[in-house]
């Protein structure tokens, strides 16, 4: 029987992650991480889509690995980090919060974690997951999931 090879601590999804988080300033990545442990408490069974991009880091928050069934989103850039509506653009939004203009997707720049308590945002959050075809499972193993990793990427802190 063939020895298995030890997987790193270094190559989970976890250390990746991490990995990412870090090439942004303390400050973002701060950030940043308070916003995705609030996203993962508000959303148990989520499946995380992370894709470090040209432009931004974006983790991805849906009931499955289809990039395209994904409700929520938290992007990191230089300067600051953003929740995305990615079927924001119908939700009723009576405090406009919501910022875009394109025809699908809506964001709300956080300036700090307890963004995501806000009595609005999580109406509008409520909002995008009954709309959503299909529902976030709680009782699901969430999991993350490394999707794409780009070989060119824009600095990560601003110049």
């Amino acid at each position: 029987m063939a020895a298995r090879k030890p997987t790193k601590k270094d190559d989970s999804p976890e250390s990746q992650l991490d990995g990412f988080l870090d090439k942004y300033t303390p400050a973002v990545a701060t950030l940043a991480r308070a916003c995705l442990a609030k996203m993962r408490a508000r959303l148990p069974g989520a499946v995380q889509l992370v894709y470090d991009n040209y432009n931004a880091l974006a983790i991805g928050f849906g009931p499955s690995e289809r990039a395209s069934e994904a409700i929520f989103s938290i992007a990191l850039y230089p300067r600051w980090v953003a929740l995305f509506f990615l079927q924001g653009a119908g939700l009723a939004d009576p405090e406009q919060l919501l910022k875009g203009k394109g025809k699908v997707v809506r964001h709300i720049v956080l300036a700090s974690a307890a963004d995501l308590g806000q009595p609005a945002i999580q109406d509008l959050m409520a909002k995008a997951l009954q709309r959503a075809e299909q529902g976030i499972d709680p009782t699901a193993p969430g999991r993350l999931v490394i999707r794409s990793i780009s070989a060119k990427q824009r600095p990560r802190r601003p110049a």
